[in-house]
């Protein structure tokens, strides 16, 4: 019964590596389910005797029913009974699990498909594990699934695991290589028993202890280990083994990197009672800019995501130019601006620039790259965090004319793909708020000024929901929501409305305080963007601007409606937001180089480089570390022989403090004999094998006798050792020791690392201790029956058993079956 539950908790231990690639802890505790679900299979085949076929065959019918309860109940039979229906959602819900690992990068969410994946991955590598350790008994293999499983975080994220969740997994590891070998050791044999007794429980098996204690030992040293001598060599660049999520195909390996749920971290950002500065830029042009960081371009019926990005080599924004903006012709009039952007130090990790768009060019230090479909600017070494980098926008400033006639679709249908089970109420409001337009364009603009006028929507944060249901109310109903429902619900109906369209996430143009633009938090936003043939990407604002809505957020010129009636309300706001009044104070100040990376020249300006702790004084550091490490033992030996000192003069019994002083000296001299070795029996060998003379002769006598009558005699010597007799025998003996004796005893005395040690194997006899209460506690409630008593057989010693005592228990020591 004790494998496979060990077998079970040692997955369970390697499942906790998992934890960065998810969002929440839903995930966690459906494993946990299929693990004790494999686990109990496992144990209950043991405890029947069964077959070892049975259980790798039962456990994936119990782990089926599992997972039909869990994910599947509606469509099952009692709940828990799969039925064809059940079947067929477990399968749509692991093909939609296999698309969102492509489509996400960790923390991935923990949707339906990819917990469910999750789950019955775990309870393979579960039940693989079962099967070598308790149905094959080879428990070394079942590292190999274990090691499977670990290597699934290793792989995909590009931050190490944390140390303490590797130790968690390898200590469960070392705990079923420890329960297997206690097992083998126990089959081998048990002694004759000669008569029943209630108190031989003990003996009646081999003893394990020392062997588990051991294996211990040797788990625990090959742990520290592990933990400890990394963090002594060179950092090496993570390199996935294979490539999940975003970031595929960069070159140089492949490299992934982690994109937050975007749309959870906005309304976090918007949410949150501090407005802390993000970024700070200035433009040529003295106009304020939205900076989008990510596009959004799929919409699941739960919330928008991106597409898988593509980074080439030659993208790299180091090598000249942007690729060309999607869809702009080059006889569309742009506007070319420049600015200069400085992010703040203070800002979460972030693999992305915050961009105007359309960028033509970026000048910024470390490995960037661009995504050609959605000119997004990333890198999976580099962060965005202290950085400052220059960028020239070239923004198209079509004509009214130019954009009535954009009609054309783009290449890729993917901008329009809508999932199945919308409302049609929301494809019927779309058409009725648009009826009056001729083009996509106006129904565009339509559709804006419905939000931002006609519609009578209000701006709140603290709305909140997702998905099919969150949109139907929403539009139909509350018509309260922030800058997320807002550009969700555009771009959804002017899909519906067979116009391409995307959201982006980034922030708004900020505030202007002094020369200098300001973001904050709190300017965190929300756009849709809409496609027309020859222009391009355009932004447009459906969310409300000024006090009654997002502070900073402006229109777009080109989507005002050119009717002579349109009032100034739906213009740009004026005038700094509400939250400028909220500022802190806190003006940009000069801009401050970016200290990860080498220095470069930007226009010739060269921008130096903080070069950080010299290496001399690392070294040095580190030297002094190591110095201090070295001498904690000689401090500490130091320290006990101050303590001894003192109790020999101040207290009646200070012969035993000179008698263990004697011992750790004759300890770190290498002069110790057998630990049982009486105290007359020390001086005699002591005082013939060293020649003592007779000063150091007569004190090693007055130690031995002193402590000789705190043993035995009934009143101590009148007379005990003093400090200066131990002075005289350590110096008389170090002068018969070796030089590197000598200096061991000093700097790395074995007397204290026979204490380090002993503390150590104390602490792991502890799980020992405890597991030896069991038996008593088993004996104390009556329930263990009576057992018989194990004595060592003699001669005759089994035929006198047999022959006196013929209805007791009889066994011969040999293997059991």
């Amino acid at each position: 019964m004790k494998l496979p539950v060990a077998a079970g908790l040692a997955t369970a231990a390697v499942t906790i590596t998992l934890y960065p690639l998810f969002e929440g802890g839903t995930w966690f505790w459906s494993c946990m389910g299929a693990i004790l679900v494999t686990t109990v299979a496992g144990a209950v085949a043991s405890r029947l005797g069964a077959r070892p076929w049975v259980a790798p065959a039962a456990t994936p019918v119990a782990v089926l029913l599992y997972l039909t309860l869990v994910f599947t109940p509606e469509e099952a039979w009692l709940r828990i009974v799969p039925t064809k229906d059940s079947l067929v959602l477990l399968a749509e819900l692991i093909g939609s699990g296999f698309d969102d690992i492509q489509r996400y990068a960790a923390p991935v969410p923990a949707n339906p498909g990819i917990t469910l994946l999750t789950t019955a991955g775990v309870a393979l590598i579960a039940l693989l594990v079962d099967v070598f350790a308790v149905r094959l008994r080879r428990a070394a293999l079942a590292g190999l699934p274990l090691l499977a499983l670990f290597t699934v975080p290793a792989a995909v994220i590009t931050e190490p695991i944390g140390w303490l969740a590797f130790v968690v997994a390898a200590f469960g590891y070392i705990g079923l290589l420890v329960t297997d070998g206690r097992e083998r050791l126990s089959r081998w044999g048990r002694a004759v028993v000669v008569r029943r007794s209630s108190g031989s429980a003990r003996g009646a098996t081999p003893d394990t202890e020392r062997l588990a204690l051991s294996g211990k030992r040797i788990g625990v040293t090959a742990i520290a280990l592990a933990v400890l001598v990394p963090a002594a060599l060179p950092a090496l660049s993570p390199d996935p083994l294979f490539g999940f999520g975003v970031g595929n195909g960069l070159g140089g390996g492949g490299g992934n990197i982690g994109i937050p749920d975007a749309i959870a971290k906005l309304g976090g950002q918007l949410r949150q009672q501090g407005n802390a500065t993000v970024l700070t830029y200035t433009s040529s042009d003295d106009a304020a800019r939205y900076l989008r960081i990510y596009s959004l371009d799929i919409f699941d019926g739960t919330k928008w995501t991106l597409a898988p990005l593509r980074g080439r080599p030659e993208d790299r924004v180091s090598e000249g130019p942007l690729p060309p903006a999607p869809g702009l012709r080059p006889e569309v009039s742009v506007k070319r601006a420049e600015m200069r952007v400085t992010m703040s130090e203070d800002i979460d990790k972030l693999n992305f620039l915050p961009l105007p768009y359309p960028a033509r060019q970026v000048d910024a230090d470390g490995d960037w790259r661009a995504d050609r479909s959605t000119l997004m600017v990333f890198s999976t070494e580099d962060e965005a965090a202290g950085l400052e980098y220059r960028v020239v926008t070239e923004e198209p400033e079509p004509t009214t004319a130019e954009l009535r006639t954009a009609m054309t679709l783009p290449d890729s249908d993917r901008y329009l793909q809508l999932p199945d089970g919308l409302d049609p109420r929301v494809a019927a409001l779309a058409r009725r708020v648009t009826a009056d337009a001729a083009t996509p364009y106006e129904a565009a603009v339509e559709l804006q000024e419905w939000f931002t006028r006609s519609g009578r929507f209000t701006y709140d944060v603290r709305a909140s929901g997702s998905g099919a249901q969150a949109l139907s109310r929403f539009l139909l109903r509350d018509r309260t929501g922030y800058c997320e429902q807002f550009a969700g619900a555009m771009a959804v109906m002017a899909r519906l409305l067979d116009i391409p369209a995307r959201v982006s996430i980034g922030y708004t143009g900020g505030t202007k305080i002094g020369d200098v633009w300001t973001v904050r938090t709190h300017d965190a936003h929300a756009w849709p963007e809409l496609f027309f043939d020859g222009i391009g990407w355009l932004r447009f604002e459906p969310t409300p601007a000024g006090a009654a809505g997002q502070g900073t957020a402006q229109v777009p010129p080109y989507s005002l409606p050119v009717t002579p009636t349109a009032g100034p309300t739906t213009g740009p706001s004026d005038g700094p937001s509400s939250s400028e009044e909220e500022d802190t104070g806190r003006s940009a100040g000069p801009a401050r180089p970016n200290p990860r990376q080498l220095e470069r020249d930007l226009d010739g300006m060269a921008i130096a480089a903080d070069p950080g702790t010299p290496v001399a004084v690392k070294i040095g550091i580190g030297a002094a570390a190591a110095l201090v490490l070295l001498l904690l033992p000689a401090a500490a030996r130091l320290l006990v022989r101050r303590r001894r000192l003192h109790r020999l003069t101040r207290t009646a019994a200070g012969g035993h403090a000179a008698w263990a002083e004697l011992r750790d000296m004759l300890t770190d001299l290498g002069m110790a004999g057998e630990p049982s070795e009486t105290p007359r029996a020390l001086g005699r060998r002591i005082g013939e094998r060293y020649a003592l003379g007779p000063q150091a002769a007569e004190s090693l006598a007055r130690v031995v006798t002193s402590e000789e009558r705190l043993r035995y005699a009934p009143t101590p010597s009148a007379s005990g050792p003093v400090p200066a007799d131990l002075r005289r025998i350590r110096r008389d003996l170090a002068g018969r020791a070796s030089r590197w004796r000598r200096l061991g005893a000093v700097l790395a005395p074995v007397s204290v690392l026979l204490r380090v040690r002993a503390a150590g194997e104390g602490v792991l006899d502890v799980f020992d201790r405890l597991e030896g209460l069991r038996p008593r506690l088993w004996q104390a409630t009556g329930s263990g029956g009576t057992r018989g008593t194990a004595t060592t057989p003699g001669r005759f010693g089994a035929a006198r058993a047999g022959a006196g005592d013929s209805g007791r228990e009889r066994t011969l020591t040999g293997a059991r079956r």
